[in-house]
């Protein structure tokens, strides 16, 4: 009976990878872009389809509602994993499922956005409070220093610091630390502009720009 439970669950957690993974492939940015302004977000900026490369190319509009959709695709597979009450290793196979689904879509053949909204579609599951906290910190980087790269990067850095505070168990803040590690992967080229003083700023008072944008 343990055997058939164990398959079970392994069948279930493969469906759930397996959706999660399908699901965060979907290129949201780059649906939105089109319907909102008629806009292909692969052809400006850093060609990515994350919600600042989609609020340079379409628009804030088209940004905020890319913003909220793969921030979905975050919560929605993760919400359901813990719903069903699957064993918390589970938890954390769909949630970088869905993440690695954005990042690299099998859609876009392996290219995607770098799983910021999606990411807090993940912390939002884990805790609404630490998603909002953390979705502030952001705004109130970007309007400060107008660097998109660097208040992504801060944000997710905060992720394992307020799970701990909050008292989650270990695993999540690794899990929060993990989420940190991918973003500065994807964040990599960004570094580099950085630390060179040639990464543009965001400029909130335009919709349209050709500079290479953080997500």
């Amino acid at each position: 009976m343990e055997s058939n439970l164990d398959t079970a669950l392994l069948f279930i957690v493969a469906g759930l990878a397996l959706g999660a993974y399908l699901l965060g492939s979907i290129p949201s940015g780059l649906i939105i872009g089109k319907i909102v302004s008629g806009t292909d977000v692969r052809e400006h900026g850093s060609g990515n389809t994350g919600m600042v490369n989609v609020f340079r190319a379409a628009g804030p509009l088209a940004g905020g509602l890319t913003f909220v959709m793969d921030g979905l695709k975050g919560f929605f597979p993760v919400f359901i994993a813990m719903l069903i009450d699957v064993p918390i290793w589970a938890v954390f196979l769909v949630a970088a499922a869905t993440i690695i689904g954005h990042d690299w879509s099998i859609i876009l053949r392996g290219k995607g956005g770098k799983g910021i909204a999606t990411s807090v579609g993940v912390m939002a599951a884990f805790s609404p409070i630490i998603a909002v906290i953390a979705i502030a910190l952001w705004i109130g980087l970007i309007v400060s220093f107008r660097y998109a790269s660097l208040a992504s990067l801060l944000m997710i850095g905060s992720f394992p610091v307020m799970l701990l505070v909050a008292g989650f168990e270990l695993s999540y803040v690794l899990f929060g630390i993990g989420l940190w590690f991918v973003a500065i992967f994807q964040h990599r080229e960004n570094l580099l502009r950085l630390r060179d003083g040639t990464e543009a700023k965001l400029s909130l008072g335009s919709n349209r720009t050709s500079v290479r944008p953080s997500e």
